[in-house]
C-alpha cells in the first residue's frame, strides 16, 4: 500500500461489471488504500479491466457477494476493510472520514450516506428513506459501502457463505462489536436494479425481503425469489 496512517483495503466484489468497475477504481486509488478486486466468475473481461486500472490484487472467489467478500477479506492488509459495489463511486475525502471515524477506539466500522446517479423523485425518496433506516434503525445496506475494523472480522472467523443479507449480518457483528459511524460523505450507486425492475416496485421488494430478514425465513428461498426478475 502506499502512504502511511490507518491502512484501508478496499475489497470489490464484481461479477461482469468492466463498463462499470472504474467509477469504484478510480475514487480508492489514494495513498494508504489496497484496492483488491474478487472476481465471481466473469466473463466480459472484467479481470483484466481492473489490472488494467491498477488495481492492487485482482482474485477470483465463488460466486456470489459473500464468498467473494469473504475471500478479499482474507487477502487484506489493512486494519480496516471496506467493501465497495463496483458501480458504486465514493466522494472526495472518504478515507480521511474512515480515519477519522475509526480514531474513536469504540467505533467498529459504519457505512456512507446512499446517494444516486441521475436520480428522478422516487430514487430521492428513496435515499430519504435509507437516511431514516440507517439513523433510526442503524440499520444501512451494502450499498452505502460498509467498512469494519479487520480484527472485528478475525474473531468473527470472516464472512458467512450466505446466500443473501451478508450486509445485514455484517451490520449486525459492526454493532455487537462496538459502535456504527454513518458518515456524512455520499457513495454514488446506479439506480440500474430500479430502472430494471421498475422503481416502486423494487422498493415493495426490498421492504419484503427485509421482512423476510427479521423473520428468520430461509434464505435460499429468499434469494431466488429476489434475484428472479419480475414479470413485466
Amino acid at each position: 500500500m502506499r502512504g502511511e496512517g490507518v491502512g484501508i483495503t478496499v475489497v470489490i466484489p464484481a461479477l461482469n461489471e468492466q463498463t462499470r468497475i472504474e467509477r469504484a477504481l478510480a475514487c480508492t486509488a489514494l495513498p494508504g488504500v489496497e484496492r483488491i478486486v474478487v472476481d465471481g466468475g466473469s466473463t466480459d473481461g472484467t479481470p483484466d479491466t481492473a489490472r488494467l486500472l491498477r488495481a492492487e490484487k485482482v482474485i477470483h472467489a465463488l460466486p456470489g457477494r459473500a464468498h467473494q467478500m469473504d475471500a478479499g477479506y482474507r487477502e487484506a492488509r489493512g486494519e480496516v476493510v471496506l467493501f465497495l459495489h463496483a458501480d458504486t463511486r465514493l466522494d472526495p475525502g472518504w478515507s480521511e472520514a474512515v480515519r477519522r471515524a475509526l480514531a474513536e477506539a469504540s467505533t467498529a466500522g459504519g457505512a456512507f450516506r446512499l446517494r444516486f446517479e441521475n436520480a428522478g423523485w422516487v430514487l430521492r425518496i428513496v435515499e430519504l428513506g435509507a437516511r431514516l433506516r440507517a439513523r433510526l434503525g442503524r440499520l444501512p445496506y451494502g450499498d452505502q459501502a460498509l467498512f469494519v475494523r479487520k480484527r472485528v472480522l478475525d474473531a468473527a472467523g470472516g464472512i458467512a457463505p450466505v446466500p443473501i443479507f451478508e450486509d445485514l449480518d455484517l451490520v449486525r457483528l459492526i454493532k455487537r462489536s462496538g459502535r456504527l459511524t454513518l458518515l456524512p460523505v455520499s457513495a454514488w450507486t446506479s439506480g440500474r436494479r430500479y430502472e430494471r425492475n421498475g422503481a416502486l416496485r423494487q422498493v415493495l421488494r426490498n421492504q419484503v425481503a427485509l421482512a423476510s430478514y427479521f423473520l428468520r425465513l430461509p434464505r435460499a428461498r429468499v434469494a431466488a425469489w429476489y434475484r428472479k426478475r419480475p414479470a413485466a
